[in-house]
């Protein structure tokens, strides 16, 4: 097949074109150019915006054709009805990443495709950080208006990690478990979020991607939850495998188990102080990290061993340039002191 993606450089993009490469697809990435591209001579760049009031804008698409494009960094309604609008004569699909985060609040634990999803209150907003969720949804009525339903696939990946995750949520705790020194004066004691039973929801961006290129080879329309089945993992078993890997480095760090009144008592931000940590007692979000991914796996999708990602996200960090990651985490301080008041 002959796909394009937008974006390809980055994270899941990158991991995209890998697997599509693998697959001995031809790939063309469609970038601002700002970041060197890893495939020396293996895809063709074409160079442009999304948005297309940025000149040159969307111009480097007019005259291609492609079997599917592949939208991995649509978040703008705007941009992402001009790239739609654009591609609809020149691609014979549109497959858009979505998120879980595009569903309504609040969030039902074990929901499947079928619910609500978030509708802007103010239609011209481009506010991502603010109206992130809502944005998303509105993306993918662009995508749909402008393919039709037949040819648009919309997936709604929940938390998306490995190697590349520039978002440290997932690193932070392979960081803390198996490479402290990364996060600086850290001790062998490590506030996690109680119970152990909580139950958490992740996919690897490299099985992601395997999927996406068989949905487009199998030209699968339709919309996908894609992340872990719901209840497949729980915070206890991520504590299991992060032991293992540290246990694997010489280290033997102690876990110690911090209710969750006792984490807003003192502070901590749910989800970017300690990631992955949602409370209970959200009424909106309580069921994020528990949503129904039963079609997806059902059409394909399979995902590797938990401690296959832990050691590949190890390795990742351990090689790139830390400086300025995990900049909202818990503190070595804050956390001194949680253990200490336990």
């Amino acid at each position: 097949m002959n796909l394009i993606v937008l974006g390809g450089t980055r994270f899941l993009g990158r991991h995209f074109v890998e697997a599509a490469l693998a697959r001995g697809h031809a790939v063309t990435i469609f970038t601002r150019g700002r970041i060197a591209v890893p495939w020396m001579g293996g895809v063709r760049h074409l160079v442009g915006d999304r948005d297309p009031a940025t000149a040159p804008g969307l111009a480097a698409l007019a005259d291609g054709s492609w079997d599917a494009a592949i939208d991995c960094s649509g978040y703008v309604p705007r941009c992402v009805r001009a790239s739609a609008q654009m591609l609809a004569g020149h691609a014979g699909r549109y497959l858009f990443v979505s998120s879980m985060s595009a569903y309504a609040e609040p969030v039902v634990a074990r929901s499947d495709e079928s619910e609500p999803v978030a509708t802007l209150d103010d239609p011209a907003s481009e506010d991502v950080t603010a109206h992130y969720g809502a944005l998303k949804a509105a993306c993918e009525r662009e995508v749909v208006a402008a393919f039709g339903a037949e040819r648009a696939t919309i997936i709604r990946p929940g938390l998306i990690v490995g190697p590349h995750d520039s978002t440290d949520r997932f690193g932070y705790w392979v960081a803390r478990f198996a490479a402290p020194a990364l996060l600086g004066d850290r001790g062998e004691e490590i506030v996690v979020p109680a119970p152990p039973e909580r139950p958490i929801q992740f996919i690897d961006a490299r099985d992601l991607a395997v999927w996406m290129v068989v949905l487009v080879e199998r030209r699968m329309a339709g919309v996908y939850n894609a992340c872990s089945e719901a209840g497949q993992w729980t915070m206890g078993d991520l504590v299991d495998a992060l032991m293992d890997s540290a246990q694997r480095r010489g280290r033997v760090p102690r876990p110690v188990w911090i209710d969750e009144a006792a984490l807003l008592a003192a502070g901590v931000a749910p989800w970017t102080g300690l990631p992955l940590w949602i409370p209970g007692n959200d009424p909106a979000m309580a069921g994020f990290l528990e949503i129904g991914c039963r079609r997806a796996h059902r059409a394909g999708l399979a995902l590797r061993p938990l401690a296959a990602t832990v050691a590949d996200t190890l390795q990742w960090l351990l090689a790139r340039d830390n400086a300025g990651a995990w900049q909202k985490a818990l503190t070595a301080r804050e956390e001194r002191s949680l253990v200490a008041g336990r």
